[in-house]
């Protein structure tokens, strides 16, 4: 990446949507731009996990603001991410539909996992270089995040679903406080944060550290009321909360250092901080400079540097853990990238080749279960295993992909209308079938092309003659897309 490049990052928030932006500049990102609007999407989400139209609009108009400040930037320089309200959210797809027309980029709704991850990737390349373990706690509008790491490396992650919007709609109803609500509150957060001692165990790190609105924001007021700088304490979260008692209500809440989009969710947020204090024992936490927003910056630097992408580094990894065949996927995914090339040119096409290529490299991720119906457990593995840098929905295309690559095309007849996918789909199924003797094929000679909806595949003479097997293979695939919606003819010779 050459100095000088702009780089933006999203983080479409339960509470607010933010947007960084940043400058490349000898390995580090100079921030040149932050904008932040309180959406309050969670707010929208009803008892069906369903967003009210209301919510999906405020998302939009805030969208269509940051696109005009997006205005000129290319793809490969924005990364858009959205958290727990649009992983719960059942009608997500309408609003991501319209969302990403809006902003003009892709949205990735990440994993809470992923989402971790770039937490401390935001949170370490912000703080000073040091060897010591840290616990990095996030409290989000729907989730909390926990992270143990040292150094750049994040060596445990996990995602909770609970969180400032939650808590507060849930224990505060019309921004009412008290003491029982606190109470009741606090053990309810403890409840679902339990298991994370087993994780996150207080033996194992040796400083605490908070990224994100909640610890922020109580880092904000305490030190505007006389409270030392730089540090939360049990004692200080203690005096915020007799304050917040004593105003009885959000509406009512009067205290320096609280901004006003912070006041309905104050209630909820304080409540599993505290929560958090109390299971590991934490006297002060620190406030972190770093987030969600700024992981996903140097994760687009990472994602441009050769060899330094986390999405290789988790094929590398899902190979291994599931004993793929390292020889025969390396095959499949060379012959279904060139023949790829016949068909496909362009930025955007590059990046869907890389796809195809990690899917090609994981298409017998399921052989590890059953070698019957292997691509049905190959599918069903990408859908829900935590993999990192990867979005929910390159999983699932890439798992479609497996489903895919051989059997009925009947299965994948939405997924089909797509014509990239149509032309992965088809590219992975000639490599399959052209590698079915598990060595390396003569595909060199072999001419795909594309045109008006059709697919043709031409063999040199005398081709047939040599791969019998292959030539038989192949007149199958032709009566496969037959029933598929999509043409394809072959001069098989």
């Amino acid at each position: 990446m050459q100095n000088g490049t702009l780089l933006a990052a999203i983080d479409l928030g339960s509470n607010s949507f933010r947007l960084e932006i940043g400058r490349f500049q000898s390995g580090h990102i100079e921030r040149i731009e932050y904008l932040k609007e309180t959406v309050r999407q969670g707010n929208g989400l009803d008892e069906n996990k369903m967003l009210s139209l209301a919510a999906m609009q405020r998302g939009w108009d805030c969208l269509a603001r940051f696109a005009e400040r997006l205005h000129g930037f290319r793809k490969a320089q924005v990364r858009a991410v959205a958290t727990q309200t649009l992983r719960e959210a059942r009608n997500r797809d309408e609003f991501l539909a319209k969302a990403q027309t809006i902003l003009g980029f892709g949205i990735e709704v990440i994993s809470g996992h992923e989402e971790a991850r770039l937490i401390y990737q935001g949170v370490s390349h912000l703080l000073p270089q040091s060897d010591e373990r840290r616990l990095v706690v996030d409290i989000g509008g729907r989730s909390t995040e926990l992270i143990l790491g040292q150094g750049y490396r994040a060596e445990q992650m996990e995602s909770y679903r609970l969180g400032s919007v939650a808590w507060s709609a849930r224990y505060f109803p019309k921004g009412q406080f008290n003491h029982d609500a606190f109470r009741t509150a606090e053990v309810a957060a403890k409840a679902v944060l339990d298991q994370a001692l087993d994780v996150f165990p207080r033996s194992q790190w040796q400083v605490a550290y908070g990224s994100s609105g909640t610890v922020g924001a109580v880092a904000d007021v305490l030190t505007a009321n006389g409270w030392p700088a730089g540090a939360v304490t049990r004692d200080g979260l203690d005096w915020l909360v007799e304050r917040l008692v004593k105003a009885g209500s959000a509406d009512q809440l009067k205290i320096e250092g609280m901004k006003d989009d912070r006041r309905p969710v104050i209630g909820g947020g304080v409540s599993v901080l505290r929560a958090v204090f109390d299971l590991f024992g934490i006297r002060d936490m620190l406030p972190a400079q770093g987030a969600l927003r700024h992981g996903a910056l140097y994760d687009l630097i990472e994602r441009d540097t050769q060899g330094a992408d986390v999405r290789e580094r988790t094929v590398r990894w899902l190979s291994e853990r599931f004993s793929v065949d390292a020889a025969q996927a390396q095959r499949v995914s060379a012959v279904a990238t060139a023949l790829f090339a016949q068909v496909a040119a362009g930025e955007a096409n590059e990046r869907f080749s890389q796809k195809l290529a990690w899917a090609a490299r994981l298409h017998e991720i399921g052989t590890h279960i059953s070698h019957e119906r292997s691509y049905h457990h190959g599918a069903y593995i990408l859908d829900n295993v935590d993999a990192p840098g990867f979005s929910f929905p390159e999983l699932h295309r890439m798992s479609q992909l497996v489903l895919g690559q051989r059997g009925k095309l009947r299965k994948l007849e939405a997924e089909l209308a797509d014509e990239l996918f149509a032309k992965q789909l088809l590219c992975l199924r000639l490599a399959v079938i052209l590698c079915h003797a598990r060595r390396a094929p003569e595909h060199e000679t072999l001419r795909l092309s594309y045109k008006s909806g059709a697919f043709r595949l031409a063999t040199p003479e005398g081709w047939s003659r040599k791969f019998p097997q292959s030539a038989w293979l192949l007149g199958e695939e032709l009566l496969a897309w037959q029933k598929s919606g999509w043409k394809f003819q072959a001069e098989i010779r």
